[in-house]
């Protein structure tokens, strides 16, 4: 018979004198001192040149760290000890830098004037305008962006002051002031220059439906700033490209643009409402040519935010293709968060994140833009 109080006793002494009572008898281990050396450890002693390094790198190969004005000052080569990271770095600096570095596209002979519209909205019309803009200007083009929509979101990505009161095209169309005077300058980017649109902008369908010639208000203006035309009548300074931003109807703004414009550029959602609207708009730019600007013609189609994993972008972007054949632009502006982002910077994606899908995509486009030349 077991002795309760034997027992009780017994186990009082084990908590006493802690865990070595139930331990096996052996003595803890020690924390290990750094560097772990010694007999049977795989670390000698003394580093020479055939050591064996484990944990620690060898003092004969010194690790060094690459900031950013140091991959900034390596040029644009660098060497085989070069990590992920730097070949990163490498991307993005040239690709920052690449607007200086890219050699310039020879100029076309004459202003070309070019309308960016389509009635549907959201197809990504003021963003391929400032865009392409800011695209052509990097490759060496003076453009000059004229914003049309009332809204004045082509003037916000443009950087470019649009508060009421702001001299705009609402001067120019509704007031007659001249154009050269109400241009101003892209701080972004060199040789790019916009006329902005104010809210004021927004009345002036109603103010001018009693205006004589009214649809002509814009060509007039274009056609009388002292840097559009030829080379022989505008010298070098002169405009290389006049990018006009529409806004999303077929009002008499959008009338303004066709009658002044000598070539169109329609950008087309990859979706299927985009392919519904495109044959109004084909049937407003008939009309246009057939009473008011026989010059006008659809020389370029951008398809924009093109979904590559998706069937649909691709068959809208083939039926495109099918329809229009060379007017399409071989390269798709696929969908970009960057491109979206880059308007709340008040900047161009082409300068808000240069080496990105979207900025490289507009490059390209603007530069088969700029080489194809305006049609005969």
């Amino acid at each position: 018979m077991t002795d309760d109080s034997g027992q009780g006793a017994a186990d009082d002494a084990a908590v006493q004198t802690g865990p070595a009572k139930f331990s096996t008898g052996a003595v803890p281990p020690t924390e290990p001192s750094y560097p772990q050396v010694g007999p049977g450890h795989p670390q000698p002693e003394t580093d020479t040149d055939d050591a064996v390094v484990s944990r620690e790198t060898s003092s004969t190969r010194p690790f060094t760290v690459r900031t950013a004005g140091d991959l900034a000052d390596a040029g644009p080569v660098f060497d085989d000890l070069a990590t992920p990271l730097a070949r990163a770095a490498e991307h993005s600096v040239l690709a920052r830098t690449g607007a200086r570095l890219r050699p310039a596209l020879p100029r076309p002979g004459a202003t070309r004037v070019m309308v960016v519209a389509n009635q549907k909205g959201g197809v990504g019309k003021t963003t391929s305008t400032v865009n392409v803009a800011a695209a052509l200007a990097q490759l060496g083009q003076r453009v000059l962006v004229i914003d049309l929509d009332p809204q004045g979101n082509a003037s916000t990505a443009l950087a470019v002051d649009h508060r009421r009161g702001t001299p705009s095209t609402y001067d120019a169309l509704v007031d007659g002031v001249p154009l050269e005077e109400v241009v101003a300058t892209c701080p972004d980017v060199e040789n790019l220059f916009v006329v902005p649109a104010t809210i004021d902008l927004a009345g002036a369908e109603i103010e001018l439906v009693s205006v004589v010639a009214r649809e002509n208000r814009l060509r007039r203006a274009i056609e009388a700033h002292p840097l559009v035309g030829s080379a022989e009548a505008a010298g070098e300074e002169r405009f290389d490209f006049v990018l006009i931003d529409c806004p999303p109807s077929l009002g008499l703004l959008t009338l303004n643009a066709l009658c002044a414009g000598a070539e169109m550029l329609i950008p087309i959602q990859a979706e299927y409402y985009a392919l519904e609207g495109l044959g109004q708009l084909l049937e407003t730019v008939d009309m246009v040519r057939a009473h008011l600007n026989p010059h006008l013609a659809v020389s370029t189609i951008l398809v924009t935010m093109y979904d590559a994993r998706t069937r649909l972008a691709a068959g809208v972007a083939d039926e495109v293709r099918e329809h229009f054949g060379d007017l399409v632009v071989k390269t798709t502006i696929p969908r970009s968060v960057r491109v979206s982002e880059a308007p709340s910077y008040a900047q161009t994606v082409m300068t808000y994140d240069p080496g990105s899908p979207g900025a490289l995509s507009y490059l390209e486009a603007a530069r088969e833009i700029a080489t194809k030349g305006a049609p005969s």
